[in-house]
Parts: structure tokens; sequence; C-alpha cells
């Protein structure tokens, strides 16, 4: 069975985030077969501007778009703000959404959310899988990943996830995503 490329998308900007703490563990807790690999980073996206973008589109769109593209399946792994979608994610959303050959047309996602509240990102959740229909990308259903209560689940030096039930549940869903995605694509 080939091996899948899945890229690994987190939607907090902030270097010391649980979400991008969640995002750099993913590829040691993919199942064997998965290789998971860190997308481009969004940081350097203009708000999206339909001027710029007739213009040109800027490099760092394009290379989150071909990474995307060129990837079996995309893993988003986001913060809720104010109970929806970060506003970078979002922007990064509507930026590849404007695109020739639009990266998430047909694509597998998964969705992943850490948050220090009790509610783990779900809310987020929900407004990111609304947008993601939009886009027609083919979204992931069960089991969901929202970690909540993070500053008890994470080591505070290392900002590795050590609680073992989100672990547990964090590889189940990554085995069950592996199944989605063989059978989406084909690569079975």
């Amino acid at each position: 069975m080939a091996e899948l490329e899945l890229v690994v998308l987190c939607g907090s900007l902030r270097r010391g985030s649980y979400n991008a703490a969640l995002a750099r563990q993913l590829p040691s807790l993919a199942p064997a077969g998965v290789r998971l690999s860190g997308a481009p980073a969004i940081d350097a996206f203009p708000l999206y501007n339909q001027d710029i973008r007739d213009v040109a589109v800027p490099v760092a769109v394009d290379a989150l778009a071909d990474a995307i593209r060129a990837a079996d399946g995309l893993v988003i792994v986001s913060p809720e703000y104010n109970w929806s979608i970060p506003a970078p994610l979002k922007n990064a959303i509507d930026w590849l959404s404007k695109l020739d050959h639009q990266p998430f047309n047909g694509k597998p996602v998964a969705v992943q959310s850490v948050s220090t509240g009790p509610v783990g990102g779900a809310r987020m959740q929900y407004h990111l899988r609304q947008a993601l229909t939009s886009v027609d990308a083919y979204l992931f259903g069960r089991p969901e990943i929202f970690v909540n209560n993070a500053a008890q689940k994470f080591a505070k030096e290392t900002q590795e996830l050590t609680d073992p039930p989100t672990l547990d549940i964090i590889r189940k869903q990554l085995s069950a995503f592996e199944a989605f995605v063989r059978k989406m694509t084909g690569k079975g």
C-alpha cells in the first residue's frame, strides 16, 4: 500500500500555542503508512483583497495552495477565537478559495482543536466545517478531536501532549482518517 502524504495546517500564528504544539506532535502519532508534514505558514498572507488578486497571487498563498494540492489529505489544527475561526485561518481559506484549481476541491480534511477552556474549540469547528463545505472539501467526521483544558494535558516545559486518553483518541482519528483518505483518493 502506498504511503499517504498529509499536510498539517495550524490556524494559530503564535509559536507557543497549544494548537501549534499539537500540530508539531502529530507526525509522531500517525499510523504506519502515513507521513504528516507541516504546511507553509499563513502569517505572510495579506488580507484578502480582489484588487491584490487581480495583480498577482502572493507567493505565500501559492506555496500553501501547492502543498495542499500535492498532499493526499489535510489536517487543520486550530484554536477558537471569539467562538469562531481565527482571522488568519479564515483569511487563508478566502485566498485559496479564489485560486484557479482551488486546492480544497475534493480534498479530504480532518479537523482538530485545542483550547484552555472546557469546550475544546467546538464552536470554531462548526464554523470551519461550514467554510470548508463551501469550497467542496471532503470533511472527515468521527472521531472528532476537541482537546479541552489544555494546560492540564500538555507538559509545561516541552509543550508535548501527555494526556493518555487524548493521545489515544488522536491516534484513532488519524487511523480512521487514513482509511477515509484512501477511500476518497482510491489509494487503498
